[in-house]
């Protein structure tokens, strides 16, 4: 059964179909990239409406619906309500604007867009576990990402800004064969490295720096995620503190993950090491995040989650300590929950590099 046949058989009593325009799902569902485009699902049948600058593309591409040409999509969708006795579809509230849902209802009349999150709901459940596939694509992506740190190592001296770090980063994962880059990429020295997610700018790396990068690369329309921090010159005694603080917490919450355990749980593991070495209220955000088709993805590390974990999640490991007007360090790894245990993706060396 392919994902979109998942989806027909799996609508929510009261739901008639499901109308999808995110990017990310639409992708999840087609395996088709595209920056427009309607998936609109039925109990009965799929369709992918998609204009004219992809519709050749697309017919070639999507298996397991039918792929229309769309030139108005009032028409379109009315008919296929009409073909299909729809009344009542659901939405993927959570990507959509106000503005869009208004307008989406106006297009469906008079059949109703609902507003309720069953949809949402579905669709992230259907999301969570990883299959062996789409496992092998955040591995390669993973791979590229390790790559482009062996090669950065290089270019990191005293004189560089974090900005020409950042351009040659994004420039030799492209290179490798990555399709897009994760996010923007966090290349942050000296005092700006106490900023988690801060933006590379022309600030001059200079001896004696920690840097932190935070980076990724997207293969096969799925992401990595991976932050190194590294010393350029030798580092104080305070900053090998830090590190070695840093490490042992990630160390630790890398070997308490196991299905069954709560997320609150294992971010704990982190957080109790690095407030118990004297840095409480200086790791501020959560432990970890799942990735996937998009880089942020549910559930959460973190101690707000109650949720739980289980094999098949692709999960984020990244404690920080970050001390304003000083510096900061992160430590990221990216791992496969699995019946035994977990899979480390990540295979970047983690103690302290000196340049």
């Amino acid at each position: 059964m392919n994902r979109i046949e998942r989806l027909m058989q799996s609508l929510p009593d009261g739901l008639d179909a499901a109308l999808i325009l995110s990017k990310e799902n639409r992708r999840y569902y087609t395996g088709f990239p595209s920056s427009a485009g309607i998936l609109f699902v039925t109990r009965d049948q799929a369709y992918f409406l998609i204009d004219f600058r992809y519709i050749e593309a697309a017919q070639k591409a999507i298996r397991g619906c039918e792929v229309l040409l769309l030139e108005n999509t009032r028409r379109a969708l009315h008919a296929l309500c009409q073909k299909h006795a729809v009344r009542a579809v659901g939405a993927e509230l959570s990507y959509l604007t106000v503005a869009d849902f208004q307008r989406y209802r106006a297009l469906l009349e008079p059949a109703v867009l609902e507003e309720g999150d069953q949809l949402d709901r579905l669709i992230l459940s259907q999301r969570r576990i990883k299959t062996p596939d789409e496992v092998e694509q955040i591995r390669r992506a993973q791979a590229l990402t390790d790559e482009t740190f062996r090669n950065i190592l290089n270019a990191i001296q005293p004189g560089r800004t974090e900005r020409e770090i950042a351009l040659e980063m994004e420039f030799d994962m492209r290179r490798r064969g990555a399709e897009a880059v994760s996010f923007d990429f966090i290349v942050v020295a000296g005092k700006n490295s106490a900023l988690p997610h801060g933006v590379p700018g022309d600030g001059v790396i200079k001896r004696g720096d920690f840097v932190t990068m935070d980076f990724g690369a997207v293969v096969g329309g799925y992401h990595s995620d991976m932050t190194r921090t590294v010393a350029v010159g030798e580092p104080s005694e305070r900053q090998r503190l830090v590190y070695d603080t840093v490490l042992k917490a990630q160390l630790a919450a890398l070997e308490s993950i196991a299905a069954g355990r709560s997320c609150r749980e294992i971010d704990a593991v982190a957080r109790s090491i690095i407030d118990g070495a004297g840095f409480a209220g200086c790791f501020g955000h959560g432990l970890g995040h799942a990735v996937g088709i998009e880089i942020h993805e549910e559930p959460r590390f973190s101690p707000a989650c109650d949720d739980t974990v289980e094999p098949g999640l692709v999960m984020t490991v990244e404690p920080g300590i970050y001390l304003q007007g000083e510096f900061g360090c992160r430590i990221e790894d990216m791992v496969y929950v699995t019946e035994a245990g977990i899979e480390n993706l990540t295979e970047s060396p983690k103690d302290l590099i000196v340049l």
